[in-house]
């Protein structure tokens, strides 16, 4: 069941919002079960037997929970928690992996027919899993005390995040479902999380449909994409990734809002990042978030410890050397972002993909550490800030879309296809796609224009990619990425992971935009409602449920 489908909008939702506060009258275990309910009810919409898996995983992670946390102290506690990761990670790479590593192995004859062609994807099973290591881990550490079973089925399947996250923390939701000001249905904050929710279904519906039309005709089409039609393809496919996956955590966060439940932030405005950290603090926050605190810290830490061991010193000024710098910084830098990668799928060109982002990454550091450092006394011009900030911007999302070829084609080599159109290697047209009104708009200009080849009508183009170059649609949207204040700031909703975010392009709060409860706040939401329901017929998945 999707967030942008009828069934969910006019009959899952309204049931499981009027049931759980009518559940709530009889008692908090009442409500979190009529949530686990219409949880297992929105997974199984799929596909039924992916119930089951879930389950299952649900059940072994718990029991395995809940030794760890007994056996606090003792020594089979850490090799209880390497079993339990590694079943997790073997089940995940059965159902994930298995299938294209096998197909490999095939293509190289090493095999002779994939044993695993059988095998479905269960939806979310990346999110959920993750979700469960980090309790694993947490119950280690002493962190999670609860052994009620009732709150971890409802923390692990909760549905506004269960197929796409965010991934959250045994510790921030489960003490929400303890308060009683959970259960009682709050005017204010229903108001702002359906806001949030209606702008969230308005990105999905009207905006990043619209380019996934121009973005997936022009993937099709990499071989033969010519200079302004890769381009165009790609700033289509960057803005149809961008306004998908902000609606989509709008969206989650919306519904949890409206079931009193507060969920950390996981997208924070991230073409707007002026480096490539500033970039993953933004941008699926909850997974930079996991990975930084599972992963790359223990490495560091761990790397750090051995160079302390040596009798080598660890302050900030030792770490300016080239060795360690490359052993606590750039090692796990490189790792963490490699995993990342194979994380969102299974293809070389999601290999490719992380460790692109970690070559950034480590760029991005070593520039911190070993580059020019700034003058704290000397004044700087305020259009001269501003420069620098608006270049910035611009060097890490020329990055970003570089990564993002990789992470959008189908294979490794439609990725090369598609930056060898980028180049002009296909061939460069300096006609300009508009839309089809615009020459009759511009009169005899406009007729001159088009007779000299100058523009020409995108229904007249052969090649349907160059509709991805829509001038008008294009520009109204990067306005709106750039410009604009984001949800969070409009409905007036905050949330843990924005505070580390860099101020630059971070738009202000302001209390003008803050209009929930007024009349003026209550006809936007309607218009809102309405221009987004009219594009509810044609749905599409949300780009992250493949993952």
């Amino acid at each position: 069941m999707l967030f942008n489908s009828f069934p969910f909008l006019f009959i899952f939702l309204p049931i499981s919002l009027a049931g759980f506060y009518a559940c709530a009258q009889l008692g908090k275990s009442v409500a979190r079960l009529w949530l686990v309910v219409a949880s297992f009810t929105f997974y199984m919409w799929w596909h039924p037997a992916f119930v089951v898996i879930l389950a299952a995983s649900i059940a072994f992670n718990y029991l395995c929970g809940l030794s760890i946390q007994r056996l606090y102290g003792h020594r089979g506690q850490t090799w209880l928690v390497i079993f339990a990761i590694t079943a997790n990670l073997v089940a995940l790479f059965y159902y994930k992996y298995a299938f294209v590593l096998t197909s490999w192995l095939v293509a190289a004859g090493i095999s002779h027919q994939p044993w695993a062609s059988g095998v479905l994807l269960p939806l979310g099973i990346s999110f959920f899993t993750f979700t469960q290591i980090g309790f694993l881990l947490d119950s280690r550490e002493g962190a999670v005390r609860d052994g009620n079973l009732l709150n971890y089925v409802l923390f692990v399947t909760f549905f506004p995040h269960l197929i796409a996250g965010p991934i959250l923390h045994h510790k921030e939701i489960m003490p929400q479902y303890a308060r009683d000001e959970t259960y009682k249905l709050d005017g204010e904050g229903f108001a702002r999380g359906y806001s949030l929710f209606i702008i969230g279904l308005f990105k999905k519906t009207a905006v990043a449909d619209t380019f996934a039309v121009y973005a997936n005709d022009g993937f099709a089409h990499v071989a033969s994409a010519s200079f302004f039609g890769a381009w165009g393809t790609l700033l289509c496919y960057s803005l149809q990734l961008y306004f998908d996956f902000s609606g989509y955590s709008d969206m989650a966060v919306g519904i949890a809002r409206m079931f009193g439940v507060q969920f950390p932030l996981n997208f924070n405005s991230p073409y707007r990042a002026t480096s490539i950290v500033d970039f993953w603090s933004r941008w699926h926050m909850t997974l930079t978030r996991y990975l930084n605190l599972y992963l790359y810290n223990p490495l560091a830490i761990w790397f750090t410890r051995r160079i302390a061991a040596r009798g080598g010193s660890i302050n900030r000024k030792a770490l300016a050397r080239p060795v360690p710098f490359v052993q606590v910084v750039v090692g796990p830098i490189v790792f963490t972002m490699a995993l990342a990668g194979i994380w969102h799928g299974a293809g070389l060109q999601f290999l490719i993909f992380g460790l692109l982002h970690g070559f950034y990454l480590v760029c991005n550091h070593a520039w911190r550490t070993f580059g020019p450092k700034p003058h704290a006394k000397a004044a700087v011009p305020v259009w001269r800030d501003w420069m620098v900030t608006i270049g910035c911007v611009a060097l890490t999302y020329f990055a970003v879309l570089i990564g993002q070829v990789f992470f959008r084609a189908a294979s490794t080599g439609a990725a090369f296809q598609m930056l060898a159109g980028m180049a002009g290697l296909h061939g460069i047209s300096f006609t300009l796609p508009v839309p089809h009104s615009l020459p009759g708009l511009l009169g005899a200009f406009g007729i001159w224009l088009q007779r000299h080849g100058v523009i020409a009508p995108v229904d007249q183009l052969l090649n349907g990619t160059a509709a991805a170059l829509s001038i008008i649609e294009l520009a109204l949207a990067y306005l709106a990425v750039w410009l604009l204040p984001n949800s969070q700031t409009i409905v007036g909703i905050e949330g843990p992971g924005v505070q580390g975010t860099s101020k630059k392009m971070q738009f202000p709060p302001r209390h003008a935009l803050n209009l929930s409860g007024s009349a003026r706040w209550g006809m936007a939401m309607g218009l809102a409602t309405t221009a987004a329901l009219l594009q509810v017929g044609a749905q599409s998945e949300f780009l992250y449920f493949q993952f």
